[in-house]
């Protein structure tokens, strides 16, 4: 399936209108499918299906590492993509003991689960031995902003990427979702075998607690984005030992969490 699509439309500018065109991003269910069973439904870019499939997995707990998944097939239909996962006897049986059902807009990242004990899940401690400077909190966004083709040609996208010092953004992945990317980014990061512990996430969106879940899940240390994050990301942040660097404009960016990991004009302290 194609990603864009240029549509006519009608605009109204400087007191004229003027026909023309624009290019729009692709929107279409995907169903991520585990041994035959509809975990959930998403609406989805169609591209990097297969590092959205694991990585939404591995953020979400159905899998602990890649081995688990035994096959996938993505499978084109006429309403939409079916995203079929073959999983081993161990994650089969984890699946089944959390299974939910989970159908919403792009917008929403717990659509569906059943408790609040599941919406706010313990996250596992991450790593601590990462550090960055500024200077690396302002190239990562600025190689953020590079890598996104998408919203470059729709302006409707949202990015996810990887940074390490000292490399820059080495991944990034684009859908019209903010939780689609960051697991599309995840599988990416499975799938090249890089250690996740060191570098950072970097994020076009804000900073929603569901967002933090899902650092935690990757194993990454910081978490930095464009926006600023909510009050309860923040707990869950400091909770699982998480730095986050959010409103990140140019040199400019704020830290709610562990600042301890940001080197640099002895700013280690949060107010």
């Amino acid at each position: 399936m194609e990603t864009h699509k240029a549509l006519p439309r009608l605009a109204f500018r400087a007191g004229r209108w003027e026909s023309g065109a624009r290019t729009l991003p692709a929107e279409v269910p995907v169903a991520i499918v585990y041994n035959g069973t509809t975990q959930a439904v998403m609406m989805a870019t169609p591209a990097d299906l297969r590092d959205f499939g694991t990585g939404f997995s591995l953020t979400e707990g159905i899998i602990s590492d890649l081995s688990e998944i035994q096959e996938i097939e993505v499978v084109e239909g006429e309403g939409g993509i079916e995203l079929r996962h073959w999983l081993a006897a161990t994650a089969e049986a984890r699946f089944q003991a959390r299974r939910r059902a989970q159908v919403g807009p792009v917008g929403c990242g717990l659509c569906g689960i059943d408790s609040l004990a599941e919406a706010l899940r313990p996250l596992p401690a991450v790593p601590a031995a990462l550090t960055l400077t500024p200077v690396d909190a302002e190239q990562a966004m600025a190689g953020l902003m590079r890598r996104q083709e998408l919203n470059g040609l729709t302006r409707a996208a949202h990015a996810a990427g990887f940074y390490r010092p000292g490399e820059g953004l080495i991944l990034a992945r684009e859908d019209v979702g903010r939780h689609n990317a960051l697991d599309k980014l995840a599988g990416a990061i499975a799938a090249s075998g890089v250690d996740a512990a060191t570098g950072a996430l970097v994020l076009t969106s804000r900073l929603s607690v569901d967002m933090v879940q899902k650092a935690a899940m990757i194993g990454a240390p910081v978490l930095m984005a464009a926006s600023a994050p909510t009050a309860l990301a923040v707990a869950e942040a400091e909770a699982a030992g998480l730095t986050l660097i959010a409103v990140v404009r140019g040199v400019d960016f704020e830290i709610f969490t562990h600042p301890a990991r940001m080197t640099g004009n002895e700013a280690l302290h949060v107010a």
